[in-house]
This record gives structure tokens, sequence and C-alpha cells, in this order.
């Protein structure tokens, strides 16, 4: 779109450069008229009486010359009027053009806030998520295995939601690679969970502690991969 307005104002000024050449050239044409020699009619007067017939033919084709001469000049005032045909058009597709870039901008910043808010709303969903379920980790022993389903529908459910609904903005910001190394370690803490979840409604003991264990690590590392994309970003020389 911006390709589109920066066009747009470029062929603009081209059409309002060329009305400009052609108004100055009908100007440059009206001065350049040539004007009427006097010489000629004082030298048709100093004729001998026997030529007068030819001195009143001189002086009568002398104001007929000075007549035209007018007539070109009053006509190249006119050609010399500001072309508006031309200059409209010119000023139309100049203010369209700046109108289309202005708001490829405003898009692009909109865009870009949304995307800041998203990876804002990542790190923080995905900051409890690891905060949560290290503490579910940590109390797994004190918890009985059947409550364990219904502990993670209370502490995951909305922010596991709120980080796939923003999770496509990591792409945007950081590149599909480190979508992918982000999503891979979060999809398998997610898998885990799930495992987790069923075992508790099995009653499944062992499998619970395990998989909790093996959820908690992957969400940790998930959170760790986002906050290392974020310095580097700010400061692109920690990165090497």
């Amino acid at each position: 779109m911006k390709f589109i307005g920066f066009l747009m104002v470029t062929v603009g000024f081209i059409i309002a450069a060329l009305a400009t050449v052609v108004d100055q050239s009908a100007i440059e044409n009206a001065n350049s008229v040539p004007v009427v020699d006097g010489s000629a009619t004082e030298d048709a007067n100093s004729v001998p009486a026997d030529d007068q017939s030819a001195t009143e033919d001189a002086n009568s084709a002398s104001l007929v010359d000075a007549n035209d001469v007018e007539g070109v000049v009053s006509a190249g005032a006119h050609e010399s009027t500001v072309k508006w045909l031309w200059y409209l058009p010119a000023l139309a597709l100049g203010v369209i053009g700046i109108v289309i870039i202005r708001t490829d901008l405003a898009r692009h910043t909109r865009t870009e806030h949304h995307v800041v808010a998203n990876i804002e709303t990542i790190e923080t969903s995905l900051a409890k998520i690891v905060t949560n379920i290290q503490k579910l980790n940590a109390e797994k022993d004190s918890i009985n295995t059947y409550d364990m389903r219904h502990r993670i529908d209370e502490l995951f459910v909305d922010d596991l939601e709120m980080f796939v609904d923003a999770r496509e903005s990591i792409g945007h910001r950081y590149g599909l690679t480190a979508y992918g190394d982000v999503m891979s370690s979060f999809a398998a803490g997610e898998r885990y969970l799930n495992r987790v979840w069923s075992a508790s409604a099995d009653g499944y003991i062992d499998e619970v502690n395990a998989y909790i264990e093996k959820a908690q690590e992957q969400f940790v590392d998930s959170l760790d991969k986002i906050r290392a994309l974020k310095i580097n970003q700010t400061n692109p020389a920690l990165s090497g």
C-alpha cells in the first residue's frame, strides 16, 4: 500500500511539472512575437507624391500587421492561463497518495502495538503457568490424586487459553524458527499436563507425580526461551 501511495504522489508531481512546462512554453511563445517596425511606415511616408498610392497600401499593411500582433499576443495570454485540467488531477493524485501512505503507516503502528501487547500476554500467562505448576508439583504429595485434575482446571485453563490466543505474535516478532522452538516446549508441557489430568481421573498416583514433573520442565523451558528472545532483541550483542 505504501508503494502505491508513493507512486501516486510521484505521478501527480510529474503531471504538475508537465503542466508547468506547457504553461511556460505558451508564455514564451507569446513574448517572442515580433514587434512591428515603425521605420517601415516612415519610409513609406517619405516616397514621392507619384507613389502616394503605394504609401497608403504600406500604411494599410502596417495597420493589419499591428492588429495581427495584438491578436497573437491576446491568444498567447489566453493560452498561458493555468491549465487546471492538468493541475487538479495532479493535486488529487498527490492527496490520495498521501492519504494512502498515512493510512498504511497507521495500520502498521496498530499492528505493532497489537504484537507488543500479545508478547506481554504470552510472557505473563506463561509465567503464571510456571508459578502454578511449580507450586502444584511441590504440593503433589499432600493433594489427593483424584483432586489433582480439579486443581489443574482451576489453575491453568485461563492462562493456557490466553497463551494460545496470542501465540502467533511470537512468529511476527521473532520469526518462525523462534515460534517453533517456543511452541515445541509449550506443546510438550501442555501434553504432559493433560496426562496428569487423565491419570488423576483414573487414580494413577505414580503417573500423576511423574508427568507433573515433566510438564513443569517443559513450561519452564518455554518461558526461558520467550525471555531470552526478548532480551536478545533488546540487546542484540547478547545473542552471540
